[in-house]
């Protein structure tokens, strides 16, 4: 009998643990898209629901009751399909009680399988300021952060992280310094005039890397820090290199970025350029 073609054996599965918007791409929405799009079964838990992204204006939101979502992880925590799961990704957390309750998840995805991948994205705040409550920021730094293979902060969680909200620039490798993940990608990192930066350090014997492209002029949806942390695991757990994981993650959230402005869409069209997802068309530039 024929060994399976590359094309027809199942990808592992990944855990999305973030947000969820009823309209636009944001969050754990459009990260699940993205991991789906690229064939990865997804597994998702909500940690609030809104019905848009903050920034287009003030809404209600529905915040899991503590005992309810407790009881959600502790199900799942049992359940026999654990071993499904090739990695993880955690983003926004409603509540501050949610990380501790998302570190026990962790945990057992690892224990059932060790390899899997665990990428916390901090989602909490951005130019100097925290856009969540400061209890539920901790919260992710003390039980989610110590368990991350892969970070994925821009310099203001990168700051909060390691004690400076207000992180200056030159101060990033350093900061990068004092956290132990193996590999830390800072988003949004100051490049030279003209491009966006993205930076990654590698532990694992692997070198600095940075990722720029052109800058595209414009208003950036939210929702691209999302989209970055999802394809980046996805393309690590497909078995590409750092700096290649990079390159196509980098290039595919430029193409989308590119899509709205062109578009002239508030979120990014992420079922228009579905097929970028795959093959992204923006030029990175990946240097030591």
């Amino acid at each position: 009998m024929p060994a399976p073609s590359a094309a027809t054996v199942p990808k592992p599965g990944i855990l999305v643990v973030s947000s969820a918007v009823v309209r636009g791409a944001v969050g754990g929405r459009g990260a699940v898209f993205a991991l789906e799009r690229l064939g990865h079964p997804v597994w998702s838990v909500q940690t609030v629901t809104l019905p848009w992204h903050p920034g287009h204006g003030r809404a209600g939101r529905i915040i899991p009751d503590e005992a309810a979502f407790a009881t959600l992880i502790d199900d799942l925590v049992r359940a026999p399909w654990l071993g499904e799961i090739g990695a993880i990704l955690t983003g926004y957390m409603g509540a501050a009680s949610q990380p501790a309750a998302v570190a026990r998840l962790v945990d057992a995805v690892k224990a059932a399988r060790p390899d899997a991948l665990y990428l916390c994205d901090p989602v909490m705040g951005d130019a100097g300021k925290l856009y969540v409550p400061e209890a539920t920021a901790s919260a992710i730094r003390d039980h989610l952060v110590p368990r991350a293979d892969i970070l994925t902060p821009n310099p203001t969680e990168l700051g909060f992280l390691t004690g400076d909200l207000a992180l200056a620039p030159e101060k990033l490798a350093d900061a990068v310094a004092r956290l132990a993940a193996p590999r830390i990608a800072v988003t949004s990192a100051a490049g030279t005039e003209g491009e966006i930066t993205t930076l990654l350090v590698s532990r694992n014997g692997g070198a600095t890397l940075r990722a720029s492209h052109a800058a595209i002029h414009g208003r950036v949806p939210n929702g691209t820090g999302d989209l970055f942390a999802a394809l980046f695991l996805a393309r690590l757990v497909e078995g590409e290199s750092d700096a290649e994981a990079l390159r196509i993650a980098t290039a595919a959230v430029a193409d989308a970025i590119d899509a709205a402005t062109r578009l002239g869409a508030d979120e990014l069209p992420l079922a228009a350029i579905q097929d970028r997802l795959l093959a992204p068309l923006t030029p990175v530039q990946v240097t030591p």
